[in-house]
């Protein structure tokens, strides 16, 4: 593919970008993909590219170890956009890369990057990946509590951010890895906020949910309204993860916590695939030359 088509593919998985927004995305992503990389793996990846391209991933540095939050927040910086656009320009320059790159460098792509980075592999590989879309989540938390997206938004990261304080971090990186990435900030705050999981009863519990949320409540307006909305979020959690890991999450709370989480998912348990925008339809994409079409995958 040439640089032009790439550029176009990019402008399109990501909904619709001028041309110089989906270079800049497309840039920005594969600089900080070079930092991610070893000199031998981003050697791969140049010998693949138009020559416009070539500069923003060569590199003469070791890798960087750094996570898919840490190269969002770059990528987000760099661009001086949010974690939520960032997240949708990766994964759009990532799709571009799979029709632009050979399937075996794909792999090796692949095999050069931990398993946090997997919802962008996944749009190289155009594999299907059933991860909650953060929107959809909060939606589910909207529709439970009757409120606002923004809202919802934000009782979902109180009740995150509190769960993984109360939580040991084995069990909340498992979540992590089953979550949207937008979904990952909270959780790592939570974790950064103590060394060890905080024993804490249900009351206190619920007061650091209130104090995230910016509540100022009484005794029963405590139980009453942050316990419902720490219920909508625990639920919908629970959907988006499998089995085992809200299983792992929750089996060493205090009996008084069943009455905010449930005691196992439904979502994953009853097959239901996680829903995203798609991408244009391919009769839109059939006309780019080099595009393998194969379908986007879902995150």
């Amino acid at each position: 593919m040439d640089y032009e088509q790439i550029i176009e593919v990019t402008r399109r998985a990501a909904g619709g970008l001028s041309n110089e927004e989906a270079e800049r995305a497309a840039h920005v992503t594969l600089q900080t993909l070079a930092e991610r990389l070893s000199r031998d793996e981003a050697l791969h990846i140049v010998r693949q590219l138009p020559a416009e391209l070539k500069p923003w991933i060569y590199t003469v540095s070791d890798a960087a170890a750094f996570d898919i939050d840490d190269f969002l927040e770059k990528v987000a910086d760099r661009e001086d956009t949010d974690i939520e656009t960032a997240l949708r320009h990766a994964r759009a320059v990532f799709f571009a890369l799979g029709d632009a790159l050979s399937p075996a460098e794909v792999a090796h792509l692949a095999r050069g990057l931990p398993q946090t980075f997997d919802p962008l592999v996944a749009e190289a590989e155009h594999r299907y990946l059933d991860i909650m879309p953060a929107d959809q989540f909060f939606g589910h938390v909207a529709q439970r509590l009757g409120v606002d997206n923004g809202t919802a938004r934000k009782i979902t990261d109180a009740g995150l951010e509190t769960l993984a304080m109360r939580v040991a971090a084995g069990p909340v990186e498992d979540l992590i890895s089953q979550l949207d990435p937008v979904l990952h900030a909270p959780l790592r705050r939570g974790m950064s906020a103590t060394a060890t999981a905080r024993r804490m009863p249900l009351e206190d519990f619920l007061r650091q949910v209130a104090e995230k949320e910016g509540a100022d409540l009484d005794e029963a307006g405590l139980f009453a309204e942050i316990a419902r909305h720490t219920r909508a979020v625990f639920a919908t959690l629970a959907e988006a993860v499998s089995d085992k890991d809200w299983f792992d999450a929750t089996m060493k709370l205090p009996d008084e916590y069943r009455a905010i989480a449930p005691a196992r998912s439904g979502w994953r348990s009853a097959g239901v695939p996680h829903q995203r925008e798609p991408l244009p339809p391919q009769s839109e994409r059939a006309d780019l030359p080099g595009c393998r079409c194969q379908g986007r995958a879902a995150v």
